[in-house]
């Protein structure tokens, strides 16, 4: 069965239940979030082998991350830090159409994830390893880790895929302009947003390209995505959607794509599911809860991406 491995930082999730400020929120519904395990879980409901690896403090939201990926069929090596406590992130929805994120992940566990804290094999017996450009930032022993594990994985001759996923709060462009750009380059697949791309240099995917990375994937929201190789570039619409939280829809995507790569699918193809699992990923709360196993991939595009199920 096809393997992916992923480490970084995956936080408790406490998310406003209804539309307005926290300042007047009445309640809160308390889950779990974090880029590379939305990843996983996705993969893992895709029937892709999905494995994640990271730091929780010792306490109660520690505990339930471990259960709930467990509970996703992960393999799940949480390393449990008794002095430094599990990260937060409060999530709200000031209107309708909006939505904000807060993160109180400084000093957490998740950012004191080190190159040691990665087991020999664990990634060279994989066929795939997945990092963000989230844990990078987080602090240097981190940074470190992803390194460290990228360049094991391409010594071993597995794939490694990097989404950007850039987090101002955590690095001026400035500061992550090269450390970003450094990861991507040894990268055989990247993803990003415009902006993201633009952040590490002006001629992003040309560079990629020729620094040996295999798929460049631009990731335009509502406007689909566009993926650019060294035999060409191919593009796919966005789906139709009533979008209810599009927080997690990047990782949506990322996961449809990875699948659809390991499965050997031509790149349009890929691209339509990619797209298909980020739009599906907005219909319901939460970063991971919609992401869509095969069964209901199929349904969604059988219908045309109409959610509306007949």
């Amino acid at each position: 069965m096809t393997r992916v491995v992923t480490l970084g930082e995956t936080m408790a999730l406490a998310r406003t239940t209804e539309v307005g400020s926290l300042r007047h929120a009445a309640g809160l519904a308390l889950g779990i979030g974090g880029a590379e395990t939305n990843v996983a879980v996705g993969l893992r409901r895709l029937g892709v082998d999905a494995a994640w690896l990271g730091r929780v403090g010792d306490d109660p939201l520690g505990e339930r991350i471990a259960r709930e990926l467990r509970g996703e069929g992960l393999d799940v090596h949480a390393i449990v830090d008794a002095e430094a406590p599990t990260g937060l992130m409060l999530k709200e929805r000031p209107s309708a159409a909006s939505t904000a994120v807060h993160y109180y992940r400084r000093g957490s566990a998740g950012s004191r994830l080190s190159p040691d804290d990665v087991p020999a094999g664990w990634i060279e017996d994989a066929d795939l390893l997945h990092v963000t450009g989230i844990t990078p930032l987080l602090s240097d022993t981190a940074r470190a880790a992803v390194l460290s594990a990228v360049e094991r994985a391409r010594a071993a001759g597995v794939a490694v895929s990097f989404d950007v996923n850039y987090r101002s709060a955590l690095a001026s462009p400035e500061v992550a302009g090269p450390i970003l750009r450094e990861i991507a380059a040894l990268s055989t697949l990247v993803f990003g947003g415009v902006e993201e791309f633009t952040l590490m240099s002006a001629d992003a995917a040309e560079s990629l390209l020729d620094s040996g990375v295999q798929h460049v994937v631009v990731k335009r929201g509502p406007g689909g995505a566009a993926v650019f190789t060294a035999t060409g570039a191919t593009e796919a619409p966005g789906f139709i959607i009533d979008p209810l939280d599009t927080v997690g829809a990047g990782d949506a995507f990322v996961a449809g794509y990875l699948s659809a790569y390991l499965e050997r699918l031509d790149v349009a193809d890929t691209l339509v599911r990619a797209n298909a699992c980020g739009a599906m990923a907005c219909l319901v709360p939460g970063d991971w809860e919609a992401a869509p196993t095969r069964r209901d991939l199929e349904r969604f595009l059988a219908g045309g991406g109409d959610p509306v199920r007949r």
